[in-house]
Order: C-alpha cells, then sequence, then structure tokens
C-alpha cells in the first residue's frame, strides 16, 4: 500500500472515528480526553481542592478536562489548581497556568515552583509520547526516558501519597518500564481506555503512592 492511500486511510478512519466527533461537539481538542475521562471515571484521580501538573499537555485536552472536573468555584474559576508544561506552544485554557519550556531547565522549574507556592502535587498527568521513527529499539529507548523523567519529575513535585498516569506503549522494554514503576510506587495499574485505538499498542500506567 503506498504512502498515499495509507494517508487516506487513516484520515478516513479519523473523520469517521466516534471520539472524534464526539470531541469537536463536547469542545475538546483532542480525542484523548475520552482516554483521561474513562479512567478517572474508573479510578477517581481529579477532585477538587487539587494540585494538578499535566506534562505534555499540548494541545490541551488533558487540561480542559480536569478544568471541567474542577469547576464549580462561585463566580468562575476552578476548585484547585492546574499547571501544564510543554515544549509545545498552547492555546490558553481557562484557569489553567501554562508554561512552555523543558521541565528539566532551571528556568521552568522555577516557574513551577512559583506556581506551586510551597505545595506539592496531588496527580501528575503525562500523555507524553515521543516522535516515533519505526525502529524498535530506538522508539523504545525514547519512550522509557519519557516514562523516567515523569516519575523522577513526580518524586521531585508529588505529595508521597499522589498519583502518576503516564501513557506507555507494550512492547520492547515494557517490562524495564513496569518495573521502575513498581519500584516507585506502592501500587501499579495498567488501564487500556476504550478510546485508545484497537490496533494501538498504546495503554497507561497509573501509579499510587510513592515509596
Amino acid at each position: 500500500m503506498t504512502k498515499s492511500r495509507i494517508n487516506k486511510t487513516w484520515l478516513h478512519g479519523h473523520i469517521n472515528d466516534p471520539y472524534v466527533k464526539q470531541a469537536q461537539k463536547d469542545g475538546y481538542r483532542a480525542r484523548a480526553a475520552y482516554k483521561l475521562k474513562e479512567i478517572d471515571e474508573l479510578e477517581k484521580l481529579i477532585r477538587p481542592e487539587q494540585v494538578i501538573v499535566d506534562l505534555g499537555c499540548a494541545p490541551g485536552s488533558w487540561s480542559q478536562y480536569a478544568r471541567q472536573k474542577l469547576a464549580g468555584k462561585e463566580g468562575g474559576g476552578i476548585l484547585g489548581t492546574i499547571i501544564g508544561l510543554d515544549m509545545l506552544p498552547m492555546e490558553p485554557v481557562a484557569d489553567v497556568h501554562f508554561i512552555q519550556g523543558d521541565f528539566r531547565e532551571d528556568e521552568v522549574l522555577q516557574q513551577l515552583e512559583a506556581l506551586l507556592a510551597g505545595r506539592k502535587a496531588d496527580l501528575v498527568l503525562s500523555d507524553m509520547a515521543p516522535n516515533l521513527s519505526g525502529i524498535a529499539d530506538a522508539d523504545s529507548a525514547r519512550i522509557e526516558h519519557l516514562i523516567e523523567l515523569a516519575i523522577e519529575f513526580t518524586q521531585a513535585h508529588m505529595k508521597p501519597s499522589g498519583a502518576l498516569l503516564v501513557k506507555c506503549f507494550h512492547g520492547l522494554g515494557y517490562d524495564d518500564i513496569m518495573r521502575r514503576f513498581r519500584e516507585a510506587f506502592k501500587t501499579v495499574s495498567v488501564r487500556k481506555p476504550k478510546a485508545s485505538r484497537d490496533k494501538s499498542a498504546e495503554t497507561f500506567l497509573l501509579g499510587r503512592g510513592l515509596k
């Protein structure tokens, strides 16, 4: 099958995807919002008064969903704090603090710490994914690296009782990622929401309670 044929097939599937249509109807920027929604409804992750950090937040659908869950403050606004970080730009989301940059850099961490104002996060979300090359070894190393960064971030900036939800891919390196999660967290769950495409190796890991 030619590349243009594959692109047309993907586009046709994307346009007719019920979650894409629902996202347009509900005002979400991406269908990924429903992955978080399904996991949240099962795990009760997002609650009023929380401090939530959304790593790799662009284009912003996870932050949009979290914002809806924290809405309800009299006169507008939210009950809690949401901070999104990404190296890519993001259109503003109401009541979400956005920092553009690499969270490994001091300047970005200083902005984050100013917004946290001495607090620790209750929940860290990471829908980060590398640009995949199709070379299994290289891709698995990139995925592992991003998840390791998310774990290290969590250990530095999250409450001991908090939770980390990350996107992962089943395949090479998955066992190493699971081992690292079990080393870092008291309980680890694997979730494959219905909004994840059937053909996708995508899955989500949830770690609760830092060791």
